[in-house]
């Protein structure tokens, strides 16, 4: 593998991404895989830190949907996002990867509190970092967590890995003829609402000029490849940069 482009990364991974081929919960062999992708990314010198997505658990939106109280639903979605945050620890220090928990909500018998300068400590000490609990509060996406924890640790890029190879004109699922891009600008993103990421996510990331890369996380290796930019991926950036 080549050395990576970029020195430090945010990788978000949905909770979706966790279940393997399994229609709920946690895989522990998909864990394990995603965990040796991040090993490898990270043995070329590159800083990683993570957010996951609890969408194999609970989702908070769409339990507001079956009735429960809005800010409840998100809370309990939050507590999901540490029970994917620590079996991706314990997948990834089964093979030798240090690795931190951060949640936003304070458990301090299960992990850290977040905290910026700890957490970018442990980066520059060769730590994966894993951000759990989103923000901390009701009314915020695991993307608007994401792309703010990416601007405070300083991070040169998003990576988003999602179930296909990028952003489309339409669903590649039911359009088969659909059009993958190689390159978007924040705003087109944003005015066609395209959906790679919550509005908020997309113009957080616009603000401080950080490129969203979104690719499918799903296939063996394709973070490795998309690191070097080989593998096949989207990237969202200022229009200068995508022109």
């Amino acid at each position: 593998m080549t050395a990576p482009r970029f020195n430090r990364i945010l990788l978000k991974l949905s909770g979706e991404v966790l279940m393997g081929q399994g229609q709920f919960g946690i895989d522990p062999a998909t864990c394990e895989r995603v965990a040796l992708e991040v090993k490898e990314a990270i043995e070329t010198g590159l800083q990683v830190c993570m957010v996951v997505g609890g969408g194999n658990i609970f989702r908070g939106l769409a339990g507001a949907a079956q009735g429960f109280d809005r800010a409840s639903a998100d809370y309990m979605g939050m507590l999901a996002t540490v029970m994917n945050a620590l079996a991706m620890q314990n997948a990834m220090e089964k093979i030798g990867v240090q690795t931190r928990v951060q949640s936003a909500i304070p458990m301090a018998s299960v992990c850290e509190p977040y905290i910026r300068r700890r957490a970018e400590r442990h980066m520059e000490k060769g730590r994966v970092v894993i951000f759990a609990a989103g923000t901390g509060l009701p009314f915020f996406t695991t993307d608007t967590t994401a792309a703010l924890r990416a601007a405070e640790m300083n991070c040169d890029a998003l990576f988003k890995g999602t179930s296909v190879d990028g952003i489309y004109d339409a669903d590649p699922k039911k359009v088969p003829t659909a059009k993958r891009y190689d390159s978007l600008s924040y705003d087109r993103v944003l005015a066609d609402n395209l959906k790679v990421m919550d509005a908020s996510a997309v113009a957080l990331c616009r603000d401080n000029n950080i490129p969203i890369v979104v690719f499918n996380i799903r296939d063996e290796g394709n973070l490795s490849a998309v690191l070097c930019g080989e593998g096949a991926s989207t990237i969202v950036q200022n229009e200068t940069a995508s022109a």
